[in-house]
Order: structure tokens, then sequence, then C-alpha cells
């Protein structure tokens, strides 16, 4: 048990975790405090143990996805937000598991995997959107909207909230009728067949996946807008390339996030050259709140290769490359985290279903990330941006007022 009890003891404070050896020796981190969790964890090995100091992040991941750690008392998503509640990002605080020179290496890496060539962003979608369409739909609401929702209300159901985030977005738009509209990373196609929906305007979905592409197009024809509505196996260099300044409107939702950074100028380059002259483009992406970093081995390795979470600063300092103005910026800071917790719910409500699809490992594997995300959005350094950029400055009203008068009216038609 001295192995870990120096990282703990630093660590817990809040909150109580108990944590039994492989050889039964039993001790205990922390005080109990109101909302902060009480989880005991069970080592299985020494190995798990040494797993942890080599990496916290990947080694507890790694030791809990092979039963090395067990949860007695509690859930991973316990614990996981007890060790982040005591190291909250906003107060300054650090879960801090590495040195400079870790740090440094890890920043290396993220740059190193975020180069993101057209082959190996193919690869990196793949890996985790082509693991099949019946594993999102157990756990995503009824649209599969995988990414953050939006809650204007404390009393929504998921399937409500992201309703109202497709809504307004749609009214940072600004569509008009005609409107030709270009969906970057299009999912299954829940956005674009929305955006049909709600205005006369002709829609455009890429992705690199397979099975999101099938099933987009299959959705759209029973929606009965596959007139306006299509889907394309694209990279968006590559449509850049065929289909300059056609697009009024472009939409991007959780697609940044696998740009990687190496790729932010050319990434915004080619928006602004898909663009029409008084073109507009609403980005809504995770974010960090504070300076770059880099992404976790554990992220690299199991869920987002190639992935980067930017910061906001990155973002901007990008897109001014090619002359987009950012004409409105939103900072969702909590509102992933509800999002979030549904998946969770919902991930824990289809456990044998996931187990069958699967198989156990991937199942702890997926809860682990889930849980890790929530801790992020809840504690850690992480929250969602809406970024409206527009190629002209007389693209847009002059006030914001415009935006809650379409989101009312889109709100209507959509219910």
């Amino acid at each position: 048990m001295s192995i870990l009890s120096p990282f703990l003891s630093r660590v817990i404070h809040k909150g109580r975790l108990t944590v039994t050896g492989p050889d039964g020796t039993v001790e205990t981190y922390g005080t109990p405090a109101p909302g902060f969790p009480e989880v005991a964890i069970r080592f299985t090995s020494r190995k798990g143990m040494r797993r942890i100091i080599l990496d916290p992040r990947l080694g507890a991941a790694e030791a809990f996805m092979d039963g090395e750690m067990l949860i007695e008392q509690g859930d991973i998503m316990e614990l996981v937000a007890l060790l982040r509640m005591n190291t909250p990002w906003d107060r300054g605080a650090k879960l801090k598991d590495k040195g400079p020179v870790g740090e440094a290496v890890d920043w290396v890496k993220t740059r190193i995997d975020s180069i993101n060539r057209r082959s190996r962003s193919r690869s990196n979608v793949a890996h985790h959107y082509d693991i099949g369409n019946n594993l999102y739909r157990l756990f995503l609401d009824a649209d599969m909207q995988y990414s953050c929702a939006y809650w204007p209300r404390e009393d929504m159901t998921l399937d409500e909230a992201q309703e109202a985030k497709k809504v307004h977005i749609a009214a940072k738009l600004a569509l008009a009728p005609g409107q030709r509209v270009l969906d970057i990373g299009c999912g299954w196609g829940g956005m674009a067949i929305t955006l049909a929906k709600l205005a006369d305007v002709e829609v455009l979905g890429i992705t690199l996946s397979h099975e999101q592409l099938a099933l987009a197009q299959e959705r759209a024809a029973a929606a009965g807008v596959a007139d306006r509505v299509r889907f394309e196996l694209i990279d968006y260099r590559d449509l850049a390339a065929r289909e300059a300044g056609r697009f009024d409107r472009i939409v991007s939702v959780g697609m940044f996030e696998h740009v990687g950074a190496r790729n932010f100028d050319i990434f915004f380059r080619a928006c602004a050259n898909l663009m029409t002259a008084d073109g507009v483009m609403l980005l809504h992406t995770i974010g960090r709140f504070g300076k770059p970093g880099s992404t976790d081995a554990f992220t690299r390795k199991y869920i987002f290769p190639g992935g980067y979470i930017p910061a906001l600063s990155e973002t901007l300092a990008a897109s001014e490359k090619s002359r987009l103005i950012v004409t409105d910026v939103e900072t969702l800071r909590l509102h992933y985290a509800k999002t979030l917790r549904h998946w969770y719910a919902n991930t824990l409500a289809h456990r044998d279903e996931i187990t069958g699809l699967k198989d156990e490992r991937f199942y702890r594997m997926w809860t682990f990330y889930l849980a890790g995300a929530t801790a992020a959005f809840e504690s850690g350094g992480m929250g969602n941006y809406q970024i409206q950029f527009a190629r002209s400055r007389h693209a847009l009203p002059l006030t914001r007022d415009y935006m809650a008068a379409a989101e009312a009216g889109h709100t209507r038609v959509a219910t």
C-alpha cells in the first residue's frame, strides 16, 4: 500500500476513499464531507497499483478494465468524481501526476498524434465511430446526438435538451430559404435533417464514418427530406478543393476536436474557402478553459486517437489567419456534464446489451471514459464553446436579438 499512499494522501481531503490492498491491508484517505462521495476500492494485484503510479489516468483505467482494481462501494463515476472534486480547476488546484518532463513528453506526443493526414483521419474516425450503430443507440437520445446538449431548463429530458441544442444552433446560423448549408462531421444526420425541417434550405452532411453515412442516408429518406439533404463520405479538405464558395452556411458540431492541433489552420482555411462572401459558420466544440494542453494517454490510446481539445485562444488564433470574423462566442460551462451523466446512466441501464455487443472489458472502458469526461466538465478544465464566424462584417444583424427571435420560432416548429 505504501506505493500509493503519498499520491492519495496528497489528493484526497474531502470525501472518503477506502483502499484494500492485495494482501488485505486497508487504508482510508480523506474526511467525509457533504456532497463528496465515499468510495471503497480493492486491488487484486500489485501490478494494478504499480500501473497507477506510472501513469495515474491510464494506469487506473487499465487496472479497472482488467479487473485489477475493483470498486466495492460506489462506482467508477463516484471514484473519478472524488479525485477531481478534490482538485478543482476553478480554484487553481491540479491533479499533478507528472513533472515538467512528463508534461513536455505528453505535449509532444499529442502534437505528433494529431498530425491527421487524410488516411489517418479515416482510421481514427473508424476507431471510435465504426464500432456499431447499435452501441450508440443504447446510450444516446432518440436522434443520436453524440455531442453536448443544451439545457435551458433543469427538468428537461435528454431528448428535449438535444432538440434544444439543434434549435439553438439553427438560430445562430440565421437561416434563410434557399440557402446551401454544409454540416462538417454530420454524425448520424440529426442536425442536417433538423435544419432542413426548420428552414427551406439544402444541406450536405459529410463524414468519414461508413456506418454513420449509411444510417444518415436511411434517416433522411425516412424523414422525407432526402430531396434536400444528402450525405457524403469525404474529407473536408477534399470538399474544399471541389466546392469552393458554394455554401452560405457551415455548421460543425463535435468534429473540431478530431481535426488535430497541427491542422487547425488548414481547417479554417478550408471553411473560409467553402463559404460564400457573406457566409456564416457556427462551430460547436469542446474547449479548454485555460491555456493549451495535451491529450491524456488513456484518451489517445482507447477513445479518440488523433484527437485534441483546443484552448479558445488556439481556436481563435487559427481562425484569424483565414480572416474569419468572430461574431459571437457562448461558453457552455456545465451543459456537457449534464449530458454525460445521462449517457452514463443509459450505459449502466444497458450493461447486459453492451457486454453482449462487445465484452465486459469494453464496458468498463466505456464507463471509465464517460466518468472521466463528466469529471472534467464538472471539476476539471473542460467546457464547450459555440463560436459564430462570418466572412463579412455585414453578414449578420448588428445586435444579437435576431437569435432569440429565431430560436423562439424554430422551437415552435420543432414542437
